[in-house]
């Protein structure tokens, strides 16, 4: 099953990486194999045992027809996954300004590499305007 997973490890928190459950492995958690992230010897892909609360299906596309707006709350990959930030400025041939502001940084991105961001709540997908 095609996932994407939460992980607290040290200079990735909050980021969601996508990854796929290989099996349970004990009351209230997967083993799961991450799609971008490699093991220290850069052999494999990593494999770690993650508990269910930080693990949610992927979420839905929405397509982004218009671009973003100032304000626009966005996930940007960014270092192989997910993370949330805002638009602070929106510059020409489809690039923005990002705010991580739980990080208080700001980096340019392309819209390719922006998502409408979408919070998993209850088993549904809930677009945060939506709340």
């Amino acid at each position: 099953m095609q996932v994407e997973v939460l992980t607290d490890e040290d200079g990735l928190k909050g980021a969601w990486f996508a990854a796929t459950i290989i099996e349970p492995s004990g009351e209230d958690k997967y083993l799961i194999e991450y799609k971008t992230l490699r093991n220290d010897d850069d052999t494999e892909f990593l494999r770690e045992d993650i508990r269910a609360c930080n693990i949610r299906p992927c979420p839905p596309e929405i397509i982004v027809v218009d671009g973003f707006k100032v304000l626009d709350e966005v996930d940007a990959y960014y270092n192989e996954g997910w993370w949330v930030g805002v638009i602070e400025k929106v510059l020409i041939n489809s690039n923005y300004v990002v705010n991580f502001i739980e990080y208080d940084e700001k980096t340019t991105f392309n819209q390719a590499d922006l998502r409408p961001h979408q919070d998993w709540l209850n088993g549904k997908w809930v677009v945060p305007s939506d709340v």
